[in-house]
């Protein structure tokens, strides 16, 4: 039950990430979450959207490099400590967290929700299902 991840490579200059997400409003594809991460020449943007195939197509479509990585998403408590149960059962685990980030606003109130990348997908799933948690799917992002 992972989600895919679009990774968009972003050339490091003004208007770059304006154009990125005009392209996906153009195309009526919502974002539901996004981090951002950048070096000196380029930046990644990490998204999360209600349309996986769509915004892929779109984005290549407009010459950006786009690439698809599953990645784990789980609801969390809105509240002090919600990220630290969490991240015990990913400790019980000895799932190891390659990168994560967080939004809130979803459809669940007083609640957040976290995407995780880590080496091994499913095996993480598995590990972590085993132990009691439920990842979320790409459907709870459509």
């Amino acid at each position: 039950m992972s989600v895919n991840q679009i990774s968009v490579f972003l050339e490091n200059k003004p208007g770059t990430l304006n154009r990125m997400t005009r392209v996906l409003a153009e195309h009526d594809i919502d974002m539901r979450a996004l981090s951002l991460a950048e070096t000196k020449d380029f930046g990644i943007a990490r998204i999360i959207v209600d349309d996986v195939i769509a915004a892929t197509t779109v984005l290549k479509e407009a010459d950006f490099v786009a690439s698809l990585t599953p990645v784990l998403a789980f609801d969390i408590p809105d509240e002090p400590g919600g990220l630290a149960r969490l991240l015990d059962t990913f400790t019980a685990a000895q799932v190891n967290i390659e990168y994560m980030y967080a939004f809130l606003g979803g459809k669940k109130v007083n609640r957040a929700t976290m995407i995780f990348r880590v080496a091994d997908t499913k095996h993480a799933e598995a590990a972590l299902v085993s132990r009691g948690l439920r990842p979320l799917s790409q459907e709870d992002f459509e």
